[in-house]
């Protein structure tokens, strides 16, 4: 059963096609920076010996025109792994907002659809993306039933305590105005291969999700038990362009210097985070202006970081303890330097780094913490695509 995965985020597009129920892909590809001159597209095809990778630059002006290359590659006719759209039993989909009404995978159909796109204001930079491919699966895959992943069902073990605002109770009634929470996919992988890893079913973990979007989440016993995005993404970490926590004065303030809400909404959104610290949102650009001596990037590395410890140690407290740190996501499993400066500091915790198994490179799980480390910190890849493969082709199975 060939189920085909899109992972769409704000700037990038992954996919892997899967042989269900192995969960060895068929293929996997990443194109990143989505709507600039200088879009990446990586493509491995995995079936043969050794594996081939294509590897294209150039503009890609949106995620349709990032699908369209994808469907080619898959129909080339001398490195393509399909003969037809035909053999696409089922897409699945990465929706990142599902509200209240979605705690599991879910066929689509056009009432999830409208759902989706009522759920636009709480996710404005996944949710349009999220539901443009979807409608360019359903055209494209005519015959292959779609589904979809959400991002917030992960986080509805979360008890009441922790997921209401302290705001009027017709509120959350009426207008569903609480904390979802998001990356619950990535979340649930590396979670679960963690508690695998550490042998303890009732695991105390926290997960740090770090990539162009950033959340950090608080798991016990494989259960979401608090979240650092809320009502939608952009709520708790400093990210690529979202600026995470705020007061919310500063919304009111702004607001009544002259700006509308739509603007503030755009600058919050789009306009800050690393974006707007340093005028760049990719990690890897910062990095190469911090070895330029740009004060700019190093202060903004130093929030990004610090932000991530005061999580750290309010989770601990929530947990009542901790088993093991997770890095997770391109940031996460990449960034050495930034694991590092997380770390430093935590010794009250028992978290202790090992420099060394930090810097080496692998694309494994792996601990980089000391020997002595009470707690583990552990590098796991996130796998959203075979999470979202293994739902899809369960939501598939039950029918």
């Amino acid at each position: 059963m060939y189920i085909l995965v899109i992972n769409a985020g704000s700037s990038s597009l992954k996919y892997q096609l899967f042989d269900m129920p192995s969960d060895k892909p068929l293929c996997t590809g990443l194109i990143e920076r989505i709507g600039t001159s200088e879009a990446f597209i990586k493509h491995n095809i995995l079936t043969t010996e050794p594996a081939l990778t294509i590897e294209r630059r150039g503009a890609m002006a949106d995620h349709t025109a990032g699908l369209q290359q994808i469907l080619h590659l898959l129909l080339d006719a001398e490195i393509g792994l399909i003969h037809s759209v035909d053999e696409i039993r089922a897409v699945g989909h990465r929706v990142v907002h599902g509200g209240e009404r979605f705690a599991s995978a879910t066929l689509i159909t056009p009432a999830v659809k409208e759902t989706i796109k009522a759920l636009f204001p709480l996710a404005p930079l996944h949710n349009p993306i999220n539901y443009q491919c979807i409608e360019i699966a359903e055209n494209t895959f005519p015959n292959a039933r779609q589904i979809a992943v959400f991002d917030t069902a992960f986080h509805q073990t979360m008890p009441e305590h922790a997921f209401r605002y302290a705001i009027p109770e017709s509120l959350y009634a009426e207008d569903g105005i609480r904390v979802y929470g998001f990356h619950g996919t990535s979340h649930k992988y590396v979670s679960e291969k963690a508690t695998e890893w550490i042998g303890k079913p009732d695991a105390k973990l926290i997960s740090i999700h770090l990539g162009n979007g950033c959340s950090i989440t608080a798991v016990h016993a494989g259960k979401s038990i608090d979240t650092s995005m809320g009502f939608s993404p952009l709520a708790g970490l400093v990210m690529g362009t979202r600026s995470g926590d705020v007061d919310p004065a500063i919304i009111f303030h702004l607001i009544s210097t002259g700006y509308s809400p739509d603007e503030v909404n755009n600058l919050l959104n789009k306009q800050s985070g690393m974006q707007g610290l340093t005028g760049l949102s990719d990690m890897r650009d910062i990095r190469k202006s911090l070895e330029a001596g740009n004060r700019a990037a190093a202060l903004a590395l130093a929030i990004y970081a610090y932000r991530i410890r005061k999580y750290i140690g309010a989770y601990a407290a929530v947990l009542n303890g901790l088993d093991a740190l997770i890095f997770t996501a391109g940031v996460g499993e990449n960034d050495t330097a930034m694991r590092e400066q997380v770390c430093t500091g935590l010794d009250f915790l028992a978290i202790h780094l090992d420099s060394e198994k930090n810097s080496a490179p692998s694309a494994s799980l792996r601990e980089v913490n000391r020997s002595e480390s009470a707690v583990k910190i552990l590098v796991i890849p996130t796998n959203e695509e075979l999470e979202i493969a293994n739902q899809s082709y369960a939501v598939l199975s039950a029918e």
